[in-house]
């Protein structure tokens, strides 16, 4: 048995201090629910969640159907802890019943619609004041893509900053209400989670707020009931394809975010078939934005700038310390000056995008260039994305879990005279079709490629590292490669073997796993983080580090 206390403890910290008891019955018609199977006369509530084990006094208990069990079979938990109320389906109901028998609890109020996971991000919502047209609630950013999504909110929310905003997050890494941090277990939470934040952040008088937006979280209802001021794109490549099957219904999910029920405006970066599609189709105002070929340095391109009929291009990009500045040129000719002083020319992307996203808001360009040039916004770190652990060899920690963003990753971080060192795996239980073409870009943009464990979950860890190196080897021997593939294992070792192997004219970059702080392996937590595994290793071989500050955040 699950103790309540630290759950509900986390629950309370993610929902206003007071909300406003509405009657079920009401808030059901309001979103189209009363009729057969909702009774007439249901208590007043002035909550929602799905998991038993969070359930507050006064909540109504969302039992919906899981992938193993039916959540309709904790009723008699949800009840101890105060639900006042159960929705459900058909099969839920008389589990519920079947539980209420057993325990001898009195019965709750029921209500049984024929899709409750349908229902719960709409009843969210209106419980929270928190739905489609939102009010007082900050202004909402969403931003969706295979990679960047992280990076981009966390640059959103340093330049809501920069122009004097209080700001909340909802991410992969952490959620944010002010200044108040809390751990994330999904890049976006389910749906009573991120309207109860809505709702607290809106109490706390927050301006504005950031989101990650994951097809997951689109597949499964998990913004249901949210309308975005702001969607981003940032790209769309192979990924999560256990889930989707084919890059169309990836693609789909996607596409879900940018409905008029979803959001008011959008802004896409169209360097791939994916966003251009995505731009052509979407039934909202659209500001597209031209980052990839043809912008480095392309003078062609500043005085051409609208010959693709982006309404911004990036131009005049120039190295910047680790990072790079470049500028934003609008169709009619505005022009933006920018920096981004993480490393990574696929930042000059994340950067450009937030910036639209913040002018899209309605922020004035000449505001918007003031607090860029004053506060160097885009210089904020990101944990475990492109995070730099040491300079001499230079030690990198990222997140690229998937072909095009591990790609991306080392294309980015070669340095003159220097050998690249990548210390990666692939993640258990999820598309297996990516795992050889990981280790093909890997043999082709590395010196040195170490093949180790992600989180193996379920499978067999050396299966997994098996077909990671067969891809390795076959891009060595069938495109004449000169990578040296190893396979080291556990993670932590092949960590410590890169950074042995490395001189201080190396790059080291270990990727994968980013901020994740455990490793999975047949179902137990194994405490691991990147960074402070690379960090020891580096002082352990006489290489200096940079401070620790933020290394573990």
């Amino acid at each position: 048995m699950h103790s309540n206390t630290a759950q509900n403890s986390t629950a309370a910290l993610l929902r206003p201090t007071t909300v406003r008891p509405i009657g079920l019955s009401h808030a059901l018609a309001g979103i189209g629910l009363a009729g057969p199977g909702v009774p007439a006369d249901l208590p007043l509530v002035t909550g929602i969640t799905l998991d038993s084990r969070s359930v507050l006094p006064g909540d109504v208990y969302a039992a919906l159907p899981g992938a193993q069990r039916h959540g309709a079979e904790f009723t008699a938990q949800a009840l101890r802890a105060g639900a006042v109320a159960i929705l459900t389906d058909q099969a839920g109901a008389l589990l519920a019943a079947d539980a209420l028998t057993v325990t001898g609890r009195r019965a709750p109020a029921l209500v049984v619609v024929p899709d409750p996971r349908g229902a719960v991000g709409l009843l969210s919502g209106a419980i929270y004041g928190t739905g489609g047209t939102h009010g007082a609630a900050p202004t909402l950013f969403g931003v969706t893509g295979t990679n960047g999504k992280t990076t981009t909110t966390y640059f959103l929310n340093a330049l809501l900053g920069a122009l004097g905003r209080s700001t909340g997050l909802i991410g992969t890494i952490e959620i944010r209400a002010g200044d108040e941090a809390i751990p994330s277990t999904l890049t976006t939470p389910e749906s009573p989670q991120v309207h109860s934040l809505l709702a607290l952040m809106r109490e706390r008088g927050l301006d504005a707020a950031s989101m990650e937006v994951s097809s997951h979280a689109l597949e499964f209802g998990r913004v249901d009931g949210v309308r975005f001021d702001v969607a981003g794109f940032t790209n769309l490549t192979q990924d999560h394809l256990d889930l989707h099957g084919t890059m169309e219904d990836y693609f789909a999910a996607k596409a879900a975010l940018f409905e008029p029920e979803r959001c008011r405006r959008a802004v896409i970066i169209v360097d791939d078939p994916w966003g251009r599609r995505l731009a052509a189709t979407v039934g909202v105002p659209v500001l597209s934005l031209r980052v990839g070929p043809g912008s480095a340095g392309d003078e062609s391109a500043d005085r051409n700038e609208s010959a693709d009929g982006a309404d911004w291009r990036v131009v005049e990009v120039e190295p910047s310390g680790l990072g790079h500045s470049f500028t934003l040129v609008h169709r009619a000719g505005e022009r933006l000056r920018l920096r981004c002083g993480l490393p990574g020319t696929f930042n000059i992307s994340n950067a450009a995008l937030a910036a639209i996203m913040v002018l899209a808001s309605g922020v004035e360009p000449a505001a918007l260039q003031h607090a860029l040039d004053t506060f160097d916004p885009f210089t904020t770190e990101v944990p475990g994305r492109m995070q730099l652990i040491g300079e001499e060899p230079a030690s990198i920690v990222d997140f690229a879990h998937n072909p095009d963003a591990l790609e991306r990753t080392l294309a980015s971080v070669r340095r003159p005279g220097g050998r690249v060192i990548s210390v990666f795996g692939a993640t258990g239980q999820r598309d297996e079709s990516k795992r050889a073409v990981m280790g093909a870009v890997g043999a082709r943009l590395s010196d040195v490629l170490i093949v180790t464990d992600d989180d193996p979950h379920d499978e067999d860890d050396a299966a997994i590292r098996r077909a990671v190196r067969q891809g390795a080897e076959t891009a060595v021997q069938e495109e004449l490669l000169t990578c040296e593939v190893l396979e080291v294992f556990p993670r932590d070792a092949a960590i410590e073997r890169a950074v042995a192997l490395a001189t201080a004219a190396d790059t080291v970059i270990v990727a994968g796993r980013g901020h994740e702080v455990w490793q999975e392996v047949k179902g137990v937590n194994i405490a691991l983080d990147d960074r402070v595994e690379l960090r020891s290793a580096l002082t352990r071989h006489g290489f200096s580090v940079l401070s620790a500050a933020g290394i573990d955040s």
